[in-house]
């Protein structure tokens, strides 16, 4: 059962995580997880301005892969980034978690929302295979700790053991 704490900014990722675990009990749908996990962490975080997925597809325009709009929470986005191409681009190539401090000063930042000042990009890798990634957005400035990258890496394991893909 999901029990609403106060958004914060040290979150109790250890209950975060059996919170994930009893959300998505049941159910194994992709976008239905996926929806449920990013309105958990967009309501219980605080200072936020976007949270969601972006999943891998191919590309329009080459014969390479492209990140493409899950479900998320916040302001409309960014509907198709290609990989290597911002936070989310390059997450995805290096298949491990970015944080940016300020995103001002990440080179080729994509400005989805120009209120933006930090980000925290997590990949979702399940079998080997990169499904995609798990963007957070912040207005504030240098808004995401080591603790905050184990705590959602964590709470992210726990949605890909949970879900079909």
């Amino acid at each position: 059962m999901h029990i609403n704490p106060e958004r914060s900014d040290r979150p109790d990722y250890d209950l975060l995580v059996r919170q994930v675990t009893s959300v998505l009990e049941g159910e194994r749908d992709l976008t239905a997880n996926a929806s449920q996990f990013s309105a958990l962490v967009y309501d219980t975080l605080s200072d936020l301005n976007w949270a969601g997925f972006y999943f891998t597809v191919p590309s329009k325009k080459s014969e390479g892969q492209d990140l493409l709009v899950g479900p998320f929470q916040g302001k409309p986005a960014c509907a198709r980034i290609p990989f290597g191409r911002g936070v989310c681009g390059t997450t995805a190539v290096e298949r491990k978690t970015i944080v940016v401090p300020d995103v001002h000063a990440f080179p080729g930042h994509i400005a989805c929302d120009s209120a933006s000042a930090s980000e925290i990009v997590i990949p979702v890798i399940k079998d080997d295979k990169l499904i995609g990634v798990f963007d957070i957005d912040s207005p504030k400035p240098d808004r995401f700790s080591e603790e905050d990258r184990a705590g959602l890496e964590a709470m992210l394991a726990a949605f890909i053991a949970a879900t079909d893909f």
